[in-house]
């Protein structure tokens, strides 16, 4: 931790305070949370910490494990858009419309409904009163947003940067305190090792102290052995020695780097959610020269269009479970079901 964060502890403290007033409030009936009825199932899928922690890799998850046999509809916020409201998407949407991540969602998954809308209450309305009404609702990053109250819980945490260790901002990470995990009905420790031990699943256990009625899971990432264009594929294995220019921006990109890169390779960070200028562009076209330029799949819908097909390819990544997948899949489904 640099001297700058520890110099800022007594703001710190504030925040916390008023993060956990305002919980408070909240938990007392005293602000009210709106809750839907029992037939709308409601998950909403966040973090306690800024950034980072695999949300976006879970809620694919979560629309493959449902979305055959349920029509699902994902709500995000949609961060860095350019639009206001709420916003369905459409055969008109793009990243600026929608933000890169709920058009990500658009793009892999024709079957459901994307949504964006900061106001997470106003949005589900509008969903509800569509053609087709949604079997059940993912909420993006909606841990904290608590006008809503959802059904059911899942709180992320890194395996590196756990929320038992981290502090309130501005000192650390943390939105709020870490009593809020108590919310949870699940919570998942992301990008594990995928040969995370026993001895550890019960160390990081014993340190998050959970209650007796939360689960807990652990998940890996796990890498595409191919990586895509518009045009077409090629094996990672293939393109690994090859001369390249790797580009990230997200946070956090030190794993996509380690994963494909080689000693020569150029390498180009940029802020999470980054809107890419002209200069941004040439700046990414002079680095590549005529090499390939693979990025990841968040920064793909940004930057398609802008760079020559031929040359931009994205790595896709999607969440695994160490263990306990099925017991993971039957808790969601069950709620679901006894929901819809």
């Amino acid at each position: 931790m640099n001297i700058i964060r520890i110099l800022l502890f007594p703001f710190s403290i504030l925040y916390g305070f008023i993060t956990s007033f305002r919980n408070f409030l909240y938990d007392k009936g005293i602000l009210k949370s709106l809750e839907f009825t029992d037939d709308t199932p409601i998950i909403a899928v966040g973090n306690l910490s800024v950034g980072g922690t695999g949300k976006t890799p879970m809620i694919e998850y979560l629309i493959r494990l449902l979305s055959d046999d349920f029509l699902v509809a994902t709500l995000s916020r949609g961060y860095k858009r350019k639009s206001k409201g709420f916003v369905l998407a459409d055969k008109n949407a793009n990243a600026e419309i929608l933000g890169d991540e709920p058009f990500q969602f658009y793009q892999k998954f024709p079957n459901i409904v994307v949504a964006v809308d900061a106001d997470r209450k106003n949005g589900i309305f509008n969903l509800l009163y569509q053609e087709k009404i949604p079997d059940v609702f993912l909420l993006d990053d909606a841990f904290q947003h608590r006008k809503v109250k959802a059904g059911f819980y899942i709180l992320l945490t890194a395996y590196n940067d756990l929320y038992a260790d981290d502090y309130i901002l501005p000192t650390g990470n943390l939105r709020e305190s870490r009593t809020g995990a108590k919310r949870a009905n699940i919570v998942i420790v992301t990008k594990c090792p995928a040969n995370l031990s026993l001895d550890e699943q019960k160390s990081i256990q014993n340190k998050l102290k959970l209650s007796q009625n939360q689960e807990l899971y652990f998940t890996y990432i796990e890498y595409d052995s191919a990586i895509f264009s518009e045009e077409k594929q090629l094996q990672v294995s293939d393109v690994k020695d090859w001369d390249k220019l790797l580009l990230a921006g997200i946070a956090k990109p030190e794993p996509f780097f380690k994963h494909l890169k080689k000693e020569n390779d150029e390498i180009l960070i940029f802020p999470d959610h980054h809107h890419f200028s002209e200069k941004d562009i040439l700046e990414i076209k002079n680095k590549a020269q005529n090499n390939i330029i693979i990025t990841t799949e968040k920064d793909y819908v940004r930057l398609k269009g802008q760079l020559p097909k031929e040359q931009l390819f994205y790595l896709p990544i999607k969440s695994s479970f160490v263990s306990q997948k099925d017991d993971f899949n039957k808790a969601i489904t069950h709620y679901v079901e006894r929901n819809t």
